[in-house]
């Protein structure tokens, strides 16, 4: 079993009830951007809580939750199943190698997962294989500023919190992804969220070395990163900072 599937088996009901994972405007936001059709199907990769599969499934015709972490994927069923929903269906899948149909999807979403993939690129053309002529391709993730200094240290204090996270990537990369791919990148957007840094670092169960070590560069972070992480009342408990994300998505040619 990898770290990522380790940890996200291991703390998988906190996925479902996460503040950041369960809600919020961006879950509005990707349904307006994706304008879904009732004769959709939609695949949600790395569907960690169910949450975008949830919110899409009122809307379409079918829906594939697929996870990497069976545990995971277990407690999305579990959560989704309570609520009566019929039109869901569940697989435990790499998002590296979906085990699906070339041309089957009309929507595939991913939703604060890629930063955890070990070949980014390889989800993306994936993604795009599994798509019909016309179906789109839409992210919502981490993303880093384009200098590669602020890059690396913003990514350093990502994994330090979280072990399994592997990168977080700047827009020009996500779109350059896309356009390799082959998709042509129909929309982009940045937004950002304040978060709490203990209830944040609590969630992975972080100790209490490793919570100071964050205060710590959230204190020292050079300025490139302190202007992106925007830090408050580093160093006490009510510690706080932004974290950016991208809603980007592509259109596979007819």
């Amino acid at each position: 079993m990898s770290q990522a599937q380790s940890r996200f088996s291991r703390f998988a009901q906190r996925y479902v009830t996460s503040p950041t994972h369960a809600g919020g405007p961006d879950l509005e936001r990707l349904l307006k951007l994706a304008q879904p059709q009732p004769e959709w199907w939609i695949l949600d990769v790395a569907t960690g809580g169910g949450h975008t599969a949830l919110a899409f499934a009122p809307q379409v015709a079918r829906v594939v939750a697929s996870d990497f972490a069976q545990a995971m994927l277990l407690a999305a069923r579990d959560f989704i199943d309570g609520l009566e929903t019929s039109n869901l269906d569940y697989v435990n899948n790499d998002a590296e190698r979906l085990a699906f149909t070339s041309g089957t999807f009309d929507l595939v979403t991913c939703r604060i997962a890629p930063h955890h993939f070990l070949d980014c690129f390889r989800f993306v053309q994936e993604c795009t294989r599994v798509l019909k002529p016309g179906g789109l391709l839409l992210i919502e993730d981490h993303v880093m500023p384009d200098g590669e200094q602020a890059a690396h240290y913003l990514n350093t204090f990502q994994r330090l919190r979280d072990p399994s996270h592997v990168r977080a990537y700047a827009n020009y990369e996500w779109e350059g992804m896309f356009l390799d791919a082959g998709l042509t990148v129909a929309h982009t957007e940045h937004f950002a969220r304040s978060t709490r840094l203990l209830p944040w670092a609590t969630r992975q169960s972080c100790t209490p070395y490793t919570i100071e070590r964050l205060q710590l560069m959230l204190i020292q972070a050079p300025a490139a990163a302190r202007d992106w992480l925007q830090p408050q009342c580093a160093g006490t408990d009510d510690a706080a900072f932004d974290q950016h994300y991208i809603l980007i998505m592509g259109r596979k040619p007819e």
